[in-house]
């Protein structure tokens, strides 16, 4: 392989480990931000809630001043959520309908996830370049064998 074809396709591959190491880190730093933002302006209601898998959980709750709220992408970390619980929100009191998270929860469960990605993505990148680094080395030792060969043969 063109040592300037290998470096491309290598550029390429590190791209996708630094893309992954941007993408784990507003993952957990956005946590972190919604958090705060909750923290520094935290009411509490009990919350109902209304569908729930495993990455999404919708509730409905109301607010202080008698307003059904049902946060419009749902709440912050809601693994272990079940159709038809009650269970207390933390929400920010001044967007209830963007920033509510189970009583007791914060960003540290988002540490895991986002660095799951960053090491995927790095393991991806890097047994990728390292394939293609092999792929290179192979074809040069055998364009050398057969230089060689019809060197011995003239």
């Amino acid at each position: 392989m063109n040592p300037v074809i290998q470096r491309r396709v290598q550029l390429g591959f590190l791209s996708i480990g630094i893309i992954a190491t941007l993408i784990g880190s507003v993952i957990v730093l956005g946590a972190y931000r919604n958090d705060a933002k909750i923290d520094a302006n935290r009411a509490t209601a009990v919350a109902d809630v209304i569908s729930a898998d495993r990455l999404h959980a919708a509730v409905n709750f109301v607010t202080p001043d008698g307003v059904l709220r049902n946060p419009t992408l749902g709440l912050l970390y809601p693994t272990q959520l079940e159709t038809g619980q009650r269970i207390l929100v933390d929400y920010d009191a001044t967007d209830p309908d963007n920033l509510a998270r189970p009583a007791g929860r914060d960003a540290k469960l988002a540490v895991v996830p986002g660095l799951s990605i960053i090491l995927a993505g790095w393991v991806v990148a890097i047994i990728a370049m390292l394939i293609v680094a092999e792929i290179s080395r192979r074809m040069r030792r055998r364009a050398q064998r057969l230089a060689g060969g019809l060197d011995s043969s003239a």
